[in-house]
């Protein structure tokens, strides 16, 4: 919004410019600066700014606290800073401890990278389904109308690295024309001649490219501009100042384009072929089990390219068997897409997910899914599992009746066609073939119909401004709302706590808790409005319009998540005393932080007064603030 990107045009100006600031992170109610020189910044200008709550100068850290919207305020500040290095205390490279974390931390980043360029991909998507429609209308495909539909909309798709090195670079913090540079190399128009760069090789080491090329490809740009945002920065370190200008973009494209052809080739292309092997096995053993797999298992592999391994096998099969069993039951992942996204559509509060799931639904029902794929299902996550799963159900049923596709060509709706026998005509294949399509997205609409929706874009002040405006009544009505305790221990005054921006109740008013248990409640019923990645926080909204921060600990983002469990996720409806999160009290304090929490309404200012309890020790779900309306 404007208003943010202005104020964050006036912070970096009053912190004494991007040259002071070494570092930027952010938790659930400030933004945390490591400055160079803090005597440089303007504290008492920034305490007065409309928009900042206060300034805290603790832990070598100058924290501006902005309150509710402070990602938004950071999301535009940190593109401001162009910070090259020195980021790792930034939440957002938070240190992968599992499996699971490694799988959100790569969805995070593949949604965060294609945000950017959603709106054109739907738009480009939506082109690729004109030019199918009109070839499906008649119209040639060497008419001049036609080519320029399709060369507009598959322009973008054939050169996706192009973009996601954009992106990508944005990221990671690598110069931009440096990340396309490498990108450009990858979509070279010579890499047409595979066999060519096949047969070469590189100081002894042979050059191995996917079949596929580079051309569509996700993974090998992000996977190389993650690499090459280290080497930028290597670079910039040895390479004097004098001819750093071309040297360091020099070594960095000479060194990372060559090690993504020599490593990230080989590996895709083996992994590829690998994994066709393994699968055609598969459905030489078991054509229901390898149908279900195939299905279910297609969208991830596009993802990561390792779909070229089945690719020849499957026009090596029309070639020679004049069908194929392989192809045959993978188009219903397109459908099961589409249902998912209706129901999605049905369902979702957000209206930007509206309206990037409409057009992503329609492309995707003519078999473009990349939109719906990145835009949509995979920053939501769960219903990408449930595309996914609906897919392989339908190719359960594929699989069982051995279906056969005779060309390799249309997509989505077009597909059909592709099951049409050229000596028997329509048959059992395009009848199969109709019926696992339907399953699919009957599959995907209804399991998604009973799924909770994740939030993508959630805001408490857009979302939720609806339930905001609906309460203003009963906010002015001199009502009162009793939030329950969501620990248990001694309460303490704000006033007393050791942070002076709950101290002075700057960010509302409210009371602390010093607990004797590890583990927070829900005060009320409520939705969960944001959950910290750190989970050391979590904000709800009541059903009354109250809004509740419960801090655990001082300072304690630090922490980067550990000793910290959370037990819902943003978006979840809560009861009074659902578990929200769970934390190792001892843990928190041998690590040298306070557990003392406090408890705030953010939205303070909305009420005639926020009241804490007289008591000195609480329960769970005791009254501990009255909120008067």
């Amino acid at each position: 919004m404007a208003k943010y990107k202005q104020l964050s045009k006036e912070i970096i100006e009053k912190i004494g410019g991007k040259e002071n600031v070494v570092s930027l992170s952010h938790c659930v109610t400030r933004l945390r600066f490591v400055l160079k020189d803090e005597g440089e910044a303007q504290t008492e200008e920034l305490k007065k700014m409309d928009g900042i709550v206060t300034v805290v100068k603790s832990g070598g850290q100058y924290q501006v606290v902005i309150g509710n919207h402070v990602a938004d305020v950071f999301a535009e500040v940190m593109p401001l800073l162009e910070l090259q290095a020195n980021d790792e205390d930034s939440q957002e490279k938070a240190q992968i401890k599992s499996v699971k974390d490694v799988f959100n931390k790569l969805i995070d980043v593949l949604s965060k990278l294609f945000q950017p360029i959603l709106g054109v991909l739907v738009a480009a998507g939506m082109l690729k389904g004109i030019a199918a429609l009109m070839l499906a209308f008649g119209v040639s495909d060497t008419s001049g109308l036609y080519l320029l539909v399709h060369a507009a909309g598959e322009g973008m798709f054939k050169l996706l690295p192009m973009f996601l090195a954009w992106t990508a670079a944005s990221y990671f913090k690598m110069t931009p024309f440096i990340a396309m540079a490498i990108a450009a190399g990858l979509v070279f128009p010579s890499f047409g001649s595979v066999e060519q760069f096949n047969s070469a090789n590189f100081l002894g080491i042979k050059i191995v490219l996917p079949k596929g090329e580079y051309l569509s490809t996700v993974m090998p740009i992000i996977f190389s501009v993650s690499l090459g945002s280290y080497v930028e920065r290597f670079f910039r370190k040895i390479i004097p100042a004098v001819v750093r200008t071309f040297l360091v973009p020099f070594f960095t494209i000479l060194t990372v384009y060559i090690g993504t052809i020599l490593v990230v080739g080989p590996v895709t292309a083996t992994a590829a072929e690998k994994l066709g092997e393994a699968l055609i096995a598969l459905i030489n053993l078991n054509s229901t089990v390898a149908g279900g797999i195939l299905s279910a298992l297609w969208m991830v592999m596009v993802m990561f390219g390792l779909h070229w391994g089945l690719v020849p096998a499957m026009f090596n099969n029309i070639s020679t068997l004049g069908y194929d069993k392989i192809s045959a039951v993978l188009m219903c992942h397109s459908f099961a897409l589409t249902g998912v996204l209706l129901a999605i559509i049905l369902r979702t509060k957000e209206k930007k997910v509206k309206e990037i799931a409409a057009p992503s639904a329609i492309s995707g029902l003519f078999g473009v899914t990349e939109p719906g794929i990145y835009g949509v299902l995979v920053p939501m996550k769960t219903p990408f599992i449930v595309a996914c799963l609906s897919s392989g159900l339908a190719g359960l049923v594929g699989g069982y009746f051995n279906i056969q596709a005779y060309v390799v060509g249309g997509l989505g709706a077009f597909s059909y066609p592709s099951y049409v026998s050229p000596t028997e005509g329509i048959g059992k294949d395009f009848i199969m073939y109709t019926l696992i399509t339907a399953l699919a997205f009957l599959f995907g609409f209804v399991i998604t119909m009973f799924i909770k929706i994740p939030y993508l874009y959630e805001n408490p002040d857009e979302v939720n401004k609806e339930t905001v405006e609906d309460n203003k009544e009963k906010i002015n009505s001199g009502k009162k709302e009793k939030l329950g305790s969501p620990l248990k221990g001694k309460v303490i005054e704000l006033k007393n706590l050791e942070d002076p921006a709950f101290a002075s109740e700057a960010l509302g008013k409210g009371v602390g808790v010093e607990p004797t248990e590890g583990k927070v409640v829900a005060p009320a019923i409520g939705t969960v409005a944001t959950i910290f990645p750190t989970n050391h926080a979590v904000a709800l909204i009541t059903e009354d319009g109250v809004e509740v921060l419960i801090h655990v600990g001082l300072d304690t983002v630090q922490l980067e998540g550990k000793h910290f469990v959370s037990k819902v996720r943003e978006g979840d409806k809560v009861n009074k005393g659902d578990i929200l999160l769970e934390f190792d009290i001892e843990g928190i304090k041998n690590d040298g932080y306070t557990v003392t929490t406090p408890i705030v309404v953010t939205n303070t200012d909305e009420y005639v007064d926020v009241l804490g309890t007289s008591k000195e020790m609480v329960k769970f779900e005791e009254d501990l603030i009255v909120v008067v309306k």
